[in-house]
């Protein structure tokens, strides 16, 4: 059954949700936002009332209540992804889930086995996979326009080391690199080669002035036919967000990888011996995008491009890339 708009809920005031996913939904085709709620009352009633929200609750818990709401989207911090998804789901409410999904591959499996039995939709919030440039592509690299695939590298650095309170910083909360960014280069890569890596080797920096989480990680993620992602990820470095698709004959290179913007992200460039050349791509907001599969997958319109067990996945490499860096060991990756 379709509605002509999913009313959606969002359990806290993170700063993404107010810079990213209200506007992203704004510009969507099929939502509206309905309800925010924060654990303090007086910031959910500010926040509502900067971004015109009809409802407003001091608690996640009463949110949650309100039969007016369709779908809720959780930009809590990570440690508390599994309980309000399941929650969520046992009001009887979709959910869209900021990444990671979880702090491990067992926490995701479980959200997805009580979202199945709740009968409502799972995702997990990779925007960026929404943009069409992503799928533009990986049908270039399909058609052989940079040769055999050989290698994809992907970076994604900030440096906020400063800011010592960030949730980011604190481990229990599922701080560190890897979880915060570099799940987008191992995201991006297991789109694009549309296959499940074998095996990951991680060394990271874990600072003991930041509760000991991975303030900087380097890692090879090795995929099956030869072909690997080497990636750095850090929040105490230089700022830096590209993806390079490298073939026998040419690369792809793009830059803004991760964080979409209208100019430049939306572009693209593929260089080989004889050029470089620009692929433009029309810019559209990834949490529009976003916001509409998520709807379409709803109201079963449409089944939703990335199905729930993608995120387990996901979180199998990140489990694995935490191990090496935590062991100095290469780690294995479990298949289905």
């Amino acid at each position: 059954m379709t509605t002509s708009k999913l009313r959606w809920g969002i359990l806290g005031c993170a700063a993404i949700a107010k810079g990213s996913f209200i506007p992203g939904v704004r510009l969507s085709r099929t939502g509206f936002i309905q309800a925010i709620a924060s654990r303090n009352f007086d910031k959910a009633k500010e926040t509502a009332k900067a971004f015109d929200i009809p409802t407003y609750y001091g608690s996640y818990a009463e949110l949650l209540e309100d039969k007016d709401i369709d779908a809720v989207y959780i930009p809590l911090p990570n440690h508390l992804h599994t309980e309000w998804t399941i929650r969520a789901a046992a009001a009887g409410k979709h959910v869209l889930c900021e990444k990671p999904i979880a702090l491990n591959a067992a926490e995701a499996l479980r959200m997805v086995e009580e979202c199945e039995k709740a009968k409502v939709c799972l995702a997990e919030a990779f925007m960026f996979r929404h943009h069409p440039r992503y799928q533009i592509m990986k049908e270039l690299i399909e058609s052989g326009e940079i040769g055999e695939l050989r290698n994809i590298h992907g970076t994604y650095t900030y440096n906020h080391a400063d800011k010592k309170g960030n949730v980011r910083f604190k481990r229990a909360m599922g701080g560190g690199s890897i979880y915060d960014i570099g799940c987008y280069p191992i995201n991006a890569a297991r789109f694009i080669l549309g296959q499940e890596p074998v095996a990951a080797t991680v060394q990271a920096f874990f600072s003991p002035d930041h509760d000991d989480v991975d303030m900087m990680a380097t890692g090879l993620i090795e995929f099956p036919n030869n072909v690997a992602l080497s990636f750095d990820c850090s929040m105490w470095a230089s700022p830096r967000n590209t993806l390079e698709i490298l073939g026998t004959t040419g690369r792809i290179q793009a830059h803004s990888a991760f964080v979409s913007r209208p100019n430049p992200s939306s572009h693209f460039f593929i260089i080989n011996v004889k050029e470089m050349r620009e692929m433009v791509v029309p810019y559209e907001n990834p949490y529009a995008l976003q916001a509409d599969d998520f709807a379409y997958g709803v109201w079963g319109v449409k089944p939703p491009r990335f199905e729930p067990m993608d995120s387990v996945r996901s979180m199998r490499v990140i489990d694995a890339c935490l191990k090496s860096a935590r062991e100095n060991i290469r780690v294995s990756i479990e298949s289905e």
